[in-house]
């Protein structure tokens, strides 16, 4: 589900779960766990990657509408806590984009400290609102975070896709890397940034960070309940069984 290598004092988290490296669960809870374990380890700097072509196709869609709306009471409060770990992670973190990172993966990558991905390797973007569901505050606070003001609305309610270029140039990742260089690169980055003093990058990255944790505070209670009751209801059912017929054609 997750490999954990290292690189000298650099760590590795690999996502290997599954085809797609989709979110469920399982892979939230695990996430949260390997994340714990590397903040208490001497690793300097976090890589995080994804197995094969995909970086992380997003909400495990097809489990949902398997196990039905109630799917969603257990895994929405997992992918809150999954989000926040990986975001609030006291040490460097670098996302090593390798393929496509959609909707949820969009975000995962979009909370680390920097976003590198490999050139013609796929496409990232935040397609939540042409699947038919909100963001959490979470997840929506970290691409605010992420993203300049004046492209923030247009990527959340466009809801596409992007090759690595675009993504560039709208500010979704830092950089493109040709593939064969990905992880060299991805490791060099980390180990610069893992070389500030542990205790002033970490300080330095929760005052950056304090105002998304505020909102969190304030506005989680205000509109997740929101959120909540949307991806609950019997019609995001059809709506999501739609959108995988169209995009997955697999139902």
């Amino acid at each position: 589900m997750i490999d954990l290598d290292h690189q000298g004092d650099v760590a590795v988290l690999t996502l290997n779960h599954g085809k797609a490296n989709a979110l469920d669960i399982e892979l939230c809870r695990a996430l949260g766990e390997v994340l714990e374990k590397v903040e208490r380890s001497s690793a300097r700097a976090l890589v995080v990657t994804g197995r094969g072509n995909i970086f992380c196709a997003g909400v495990d869609l097809l489990r949902a509408l398997a196990e039905g709306p109630d799917y969603f009471r257990s895994f929405l409060p997992a992918l809150r806590e999954a989000l926040e770990a990986i975001f609030f992670f006291r040490k460097p973190l670098v996302a090593a984009i390798n393929g496509h990172a959609a909707a949820g993966g969009c975000i995962l990558a979009c909370a680390a400290d920097r976003r590198l991905m490999a050139r013609d390797s796929g496409r990232i973007g935040v397609t939540e609102l042409r699947v038919g569901v909100p963001f959490p505050v979470v997840a929506l606070e970290i691409m605010r975070f992420a993203v300049a003001p004046h492209r923030f609305e247009p990527i959340v309610f466009g809801a596409a896709t992007f090759p690595p270029a675009a993504a560039l140039d709208l500010g979704l990742i830092d950089e493109v890397v040709d593939p064969a260089a990905l992880m060299e690169r991805a490791v060099a980055v980390a180990r610069e940034l893992g070389a500030i003093g542990e205790d002033a990058f970490a300080v330095t990255k929760r005052q950056s960070r304090q105002p998304v944790r505020e909102r969190l505070r304030t506005d989680g209670p205000l509109y997740d309940p929101a959120v909540d009751a949307v991806w609950f209801a019997p019609e995001t059912s059809a709506r999501i069984r739609d959108y995988v017929s169209r995009t997955f054609k697999k139902i």
